[in-house]
């Protein structure tokens, strides 16, 4: 199977590419319309290895939007929904699962330098700078999905450095907090449309904050953006 899986991406990158990617180890931190298109798209470029964190089970509002997502999932938890999501595609991906909330406390339990890349699709600032921070200590590569709700256009998702960013809240902040910690530089992939107002607002049952408005086109398509730099990266290019 392995063979017939990767005919097609051998013929662009040829076996030794295919190779290359069989023997990396990537994480994805956030297994939600972002990330669950990341880690889609990872498991069929046959990175070797995916470790996925979350701690969230997927709910009827996921649907519009996570790839991941279906009515017989819901109430599931997202990363073991992912972990047999990528075994269906290609079993030879080992798949490491880690059920947790990632904050700065968790840090202590990964060792980043496991990784050859690092994707952040999480939306907690605390936890985005954290990855930031383990990732420049670990010297691991890192690439980190921006605001992705309340927009509508894919076309307008660009990849650049954090500090090139503007008109994005999520952005600014991320910013600021770089800054303080010394960070000087980190790869994002943001959208350039301004974020609209949503018609309606609905108040998250957890966090009882107003939930950003969503369709399935800016957050997946950032995921592929995401998958796409580090199998670019990761094949010297």
């Amino acid at each position: 199977m392995e063979d017939y899986k990767d005919s097609r991406s051998e013929m662009l990158l040829g076996k030794q590419g295919v190779g290359s990617l069989r023997s990396k180890r990537v994480a994805v931190f956030g297994v939600g319309g972002v990330g669950g298109a990341a880690i889609e798209a990872l498991a069929r470029s046959s990175i070797g290895a995916i470790d996925i964190f979350d701690n969230d089970v997927f709910s009827e509002s996921n649907l519009n939007r996570q790839i991941l997502s279906s009515i017989e999932v819901i109430g599931k938890e997202k990363v073991e929904v992912a972990k047999s999501r990528i075994a269906s595609i290609d079993p030879l991906i080992k798949v490491n699962v880690h059920k947790m909330f990632y904050l700065p406390q968790e840090r202590e339990n990964i060792d980043f330098r496991e990784f050859d890349y690092v994707i952040d699709a999480i939306d907690t600032l605390t936890a985005k700078v954290d990855l930031a921070l383990a990732c420049l200590e670990a010297n691991v590569p890192l690439i980190s999905a921006l605001g992705c709700g309340n927009r509508l256009d894919p076309k307008k998702l660009i990849v650049t450095d954090i500090f090139k960013t503007e008109g994005d809240p999520l952005a600014k902040a991320f910013r600021k907090a770089l800054r303080e910690k010394g960070i000087k530089k980190l790869k994002v992939v943001y959208s350039t449309e301004q974020p609209l107002k949503p018609i309606n607002q609905l108040e998250d049952e957890v966090t009882k904050r107003h939930s950003p408005g969503s369709l399935v086109f800016v957050p997946n398509a950032a995921g592929l953006i995401l998958a796409f730099e580090v199998v670019n990266t990761l094949l010297g290019n």
